[in-house]
Order: structure tokens, then sequence, then C-alpha cells
């Protein structure tokens, strides 16, 4: 790894490996882990108190923290029980569908203001069901924490949810990049493939084979990383978690969940290596 070139990092949710086991039973915690771990990816996504200091440990991989944020009052003790798991960076699914632009930003200023005492890495999730769940709001929040703080505030991005809110039909870039200033300044990216109609869609046939609607969500896949790269500077890290979990979102007709994964994982890597040399020749 060169680290005068930007840091790709890849990110395995462990809930894509949800159900998974053997004749034993569902596979644990620790098991997960090592599965994540040899198939290739650097690091792991979990939450606390589900994934213990001796997990992050005992893995040797980076762990990335999804944390739910109801209120202020909940704030520090997350975060600190999350740094002393030795987690890397947080993925935050802040408050509710109903919150108000103006709650919103007052709970994610205290957010960024915990964050920054306590010296960690935490972005707001674009994510369903919470205070981000429209673009809209996503943007109006944005927009209200850069009039207060005078910065970009610092996103995750899932592009599948703002996909289906709007029925977007491919090539999906002119929608979904508003603001790339701030998919530029982001450093978590679940990347879910989806089309307009579904949040989530199969990379793989059972034949092991594309399925043709995961190519549109390559070719924005690759525009995202491209994107990003553009205002990226030496030895800086993008943390890209292909995401294929279930909660609904896969159908019992979908082929195998994390070899699906392990396929968008392989897929982004060739897209990083061909975006990287352009790069590394500016």
């Amino acid at each position: 790894m060169n680290p005068q070139t930007p840091i790709l990092r890849h990110v395995c949710s462990l809930s894509t490996l949800m159900g998974y086991g053997d004749k034993r039973g569902e596979w644990s915690i620790a098991d997960k882990i090592q599965k994540i771990k040899r198939a290739g990816f650097d690091a792991f996504a979990g939450r606390v108190p589900t994934v213990t200091p001796e997990h992050v440990t005992r893995s040797g991989l980076i762990f990335v923290t999804t944390t739910d944020i109801g209120g202020i009052g909940v704030i520090k003790p997350k975060l600190k029980a999350i740094k002393a798991t030795g987690s890397r960076c947080v993925n935050a699914q802040t408050l509710d569908h109903d919150t108000t632009t103006r709650r919103a930003l007052e709970v994610v200023r205290r957010l960024t203001d915990v964050a920054g005492e306590l010296d960690m890495d935490v972005s707001v999730e674009m994510h369903r069901n919470t205070c981000t769940e429209t673009p809209e709001k996503m943007y109006a929040l944005a927009e209200a924490y850069e009039r207060v703080e005078n910065r970009p505030l610092k996103i995750t991005w899932d592009f599948s949810h703002p996909a289906v809110v709007k029925h977007i039909s491919p090539p999906y870039w002119d929608r979904l990049a508003e603001r790339p200033d701030l998919i530029q300044h982001a450093n978590q990216f679940h990347f879910r493939p989806f089309n307009g109609h579904h949040a989530q869609i199969p990379a793989l046939d059972h034949k092991g084979k594309y399925t043709p609607e995961f190519l549109p969500w390559l070719e924005f896949a690759e525009q995202v990383i491209a994107c990003w790269l553009q205002a990226a500077t030496p030895g800086r890290e993008i943390f890209i978690c292909p995401e294929q979990i279930p909660f609904g979102y896969t159908l019992s007709v979908f082929p195998d969940r994390w070899k699906d994964v392990q396929a968008i994982r392989q897929a982004v890597e060739r897209i990083w290596r061909r975006q990287i040399k352009p790069w590394w020749a500016k």
C-alpha cells in the first residue's frame, strides 16, 4: 500500500452474516469476524455492546461502529462506550422520521461537539426512519449545520434510500449527487446495490453472474469513487461497506447475501484500481 495515495478500506457489516451458521447453530460474533477477515475485508461494522473491545483486539481488523442517537442525553455515554472498543469511526443513525430540522440541528451539533471532545470520527447517516430519511431532510440539515457551524456536515452516504424515495431510473448520478462537495467531505459510504424501486438488489444471479440491474449501479459506484478522489489527499481513508442485509431488504428469491457482498467488494476494488491511476498522475 502506497502511503502517498488515498486508502480504500473495505468494510463488511456483521448484519450481512445474520442467520449464517453450520450444524452447531449460528456462527458467533468472533466466527463471523474471522470469516470477514478471511474474505479479504479490512474492517467490520457492528454495534456496541454486541461487539466488545476483545472482539476488536483479537480480530486484527478495523472496527466501524453503527449507533442510534435518540437525543442529546445518550450522546456522551454512547460515544465513550464506542471509543473504549477502539472503533476507528462511527456511523450515527439519528432521531426519527418526523424530527424537525431545528431539533435535528440541535442534536447533531451536540453530537459533533462531543465527537470533537473525544477525538472521534463521527458521521450522520442518510437513512430511513431517521431525521435524514429523504433528500430534502438531509440537505436541509446539512445546510442549517453549515450556516451555524461554518463547516460542512460529515455524512455517511447510503444512496439506496434517496434512490427509492425518488424512484430514480438509471443513470443515477445527476439525481443523487446534488452536493458533490459533501460526497468529497465524507469518508463512510454504504454501497448497497439498488435501483429506483428496490433499496437492495442482488449483484449475482443464481449462476454467479452479474445481474443486469447491478451494472447501472456499478457505473454509479464508479462515479462516486471518482468524485471522492477529486478532492482526496495522500493517506486519506475512505470506508466502503458493500451491504446486503436482511431486515426486509432481502427477498426470498435472492441468492446468497454473503457471496454477493464478496462480489461487490471485488468489483469496488477493481474500480478503485482504475481510478487511483489517474489520481496518482495528477
